[in-house]
């Protein structure tokens, strides 16, 4: 009972810690993608959200196509980086907001667990067939709308140099 009190004080916690979702991603320029391939084939997620519910519920943020998912089977929680600034990472939670686990429980990178920290690359299987990967995109530090002088190759010919070449 009391991991599904940290659960659910988890959950409350961290929905409401961000104001401006938006100016946090312009800041720290990272992507985080879930790829989700169900019945239905493959789907793409951006995730931007400090919340988001994975489950066959018609109602769930990002809907699973199958028989063998619970109607609320996972949530995705963000949470801050303590080491970085602006940055977060997504932790996800077998079962719904409210502490109550799925049938089939999650299988992340080929382990059962009820809660993991997700990293680049990561595979969460929810059921035969059902799986999602996930992934951190990390940008370049300049913002947007700058360049950088790496992104240029500028070569410099000596004039004496060319007429070598031309024998």
């Amino acid at each position: 009972m009391a991991e599904n009190d940290s659960k659910q004080f988890l959950i409350n916690k961290t929905s409401t810690d961000y104001s401006n979702d938006l100016s946090m991603a312009a800041e720290n320029y990272e992507s985080h993608i879930l790829i989700v391939e169900d019945d239905q084939g493959r789907k793409e997620f951006t995730l931007e959200r400090p919340i988001y519910s994975i489950g066959r519920d018609r109602e769930c943020d990002i809907r699973l196509v199958s028989q063998f998912v619970s109607r609320r089977h996972a949530t995705l929680v963000r949470l801050p980086r303590s080491d970085r600034g602006n940055s977060h990472y997504y932790r996800i939670i077998d079962g719904d907001a409210r502490g109550k686990p799925s049938s089939n429980g999650l299988m992340i990178n080929g382990r059962k667990l009820s809660a993991y920290d997700l990293k680049n690359e990561d595979e969460v299987v929810f059921g035969p067939q059902v799986r999602g990967i996930y992934y951190l995109l990390k940008r370049d530090t300049v913002p947007p709308g700058q360049t950088d002088a790496s992104e240029y190759d500028i070569t410099l010919i000596n004039p004496g140099m060319t007429e070598d070449l031309e024998d």
